[in-house]
């Protein structure tokens, strides 16, 4: 069963995701949170799988929840709603943390799939876009850290191909294609750099690689 908190500060939006997620026999709602300190303070208690989160709330916004989520060092995963598949707040969102977003128009067959790729470990959003976000907001990326340059470091030749790959936003099958892999070799070589990055899924090795400038915005 997965436990979903949803984080929206208008009751209707969180009405009509509440009826669509409890008629699913494998989600339960566990809480609604009205803004992001409630947000913040309903994860820690409840434990969620899945944050549902509105980015645009008073007070404090669904980025900084999704941050202060992230930071506690939780197992609670954040799937963000936003308006525009390229807006600053979605880009925002995923450097926070957010395993992936979806927009508030989306069907409610893509919302439930959502939640359970988040919930599963899977980014919900597509390489490609996930590079289109970067290329229209990184020039606001910050010079990366020691640490990061310490865990690019540790990385094979073959992994930094792997990642550079990635973040260019190719599918498995077209790692697979162009280095002459195996796509389950792929997928292996996948889960090293996630665990050496200390990255909670792809998005964030997308993220990790334009950081440490191994690729660059276009």
């Amino acid at each position: 069963m997965t436990t979903v908190l949803i984080v929206d500060d208008q009751a209707l939006q969180r009405m009509g995701f509440s009826m669509l997620l409890e008629a699913q026999p494998d989600t339960t709602v566990v809480g609604e949170a009205t803004n992001g300190t409630e947000a913040v303070r309903m994860t820690a208690e409840l434990r969620p799988d899945v944050v549902l989160m509105d980015v645009r709330m008073p007070g404090m916004d669904g980025i900084e929840a999704t941050r202060r989520i992230v930071q506690s060092g939780g197992r609670s995963r954040i799937l963000v709603l936003t308006t525009f598949d390229l807006d600053e707040y979605a880009y925002d969102a995923l450097r926070a943390g957010a395993s992936g977003f979806l927009l508030k128009d989306a069907q409610p067959e893509e919302l439930i799939a959502g939640v359970r790729a988040v919930a599963a470990g899977d980014a919900v959003i597509s390489p490609s876009l996930t590079r289109k976000l970067i290329d229209t907001f990184g020039n606001r990326l910050p010079g990366h850290s020691p640490q990061q340059q310490r865990r690019l470091d540790e990385l094979t030749q073959r992994e930094c191909e792997v990642l550079t790959a990635i973040a260019s936003g190719w599918t498995n099958t077209e790692i697979a294609e162009r280095l002459h892999l195996a796509e389950s070799t792929v997928k292996s070589h996948i889960g090293r750099i996630l665990t050496k990055i200390d990255a909670r899924d792809r998005v964030q090795a997308v993220i990790f690689a334009y950081d440490t400038g191994l690729v660059r915005p276009a």
